[in-house]
C-alpha cells in the first residue's frame, strides 16, 4: 500500500498537513464529510496544493511531522 504526505490550502489561506493511502479520497472528505480532520472543517473548501509519494506509513508520518514543524514560509517554499 501506497502512502501520502499531502499539504491542503485551506478557504482561510493557512495549511494543513497529513497523510493517506488515497488522494482523492482524503480531499474529498476533508471538504465533504464528517470524516474531515477537524482542523479543516470550518475551513472549507481546502484545496490540495502539495503531495509526495513515501515508501509505507512509518515514512509518511515521519515526514508529516517534519513538514508540521516548518514555517509557514518554509512549507511555501516546499509547494514551489
Amino acid at each position: 500500500m501506497s502512502y501520502f504526505v499531502y499539504i491542503l490550502e485551506c478557504n482561510d489561506n493557512t495549511l494543513y498537513t497529513g497523510i493517506t493511502t488515497n488522494i482523492q479520497k482524503r480531499l474529498d472528505e476533508h471538504n465533504n464529510s464528517s470524516k474531515g480532520a477537524k482542523y479543516t472543517k470550518s475551513r472549507r473548501p481546502v484545496k490540495l496544493v502539495y503531495q509526495e509519494p513515501s515508501e509505507n506509513r512509518s515514512t509518511a508520518s515521519k515526514r508529516e511531522y517534519n513538514i508540521k514543524k516548518l514555517t509557514r514560509k518554509q512549507k511555501l517554499d516546499l509547494l514551489k
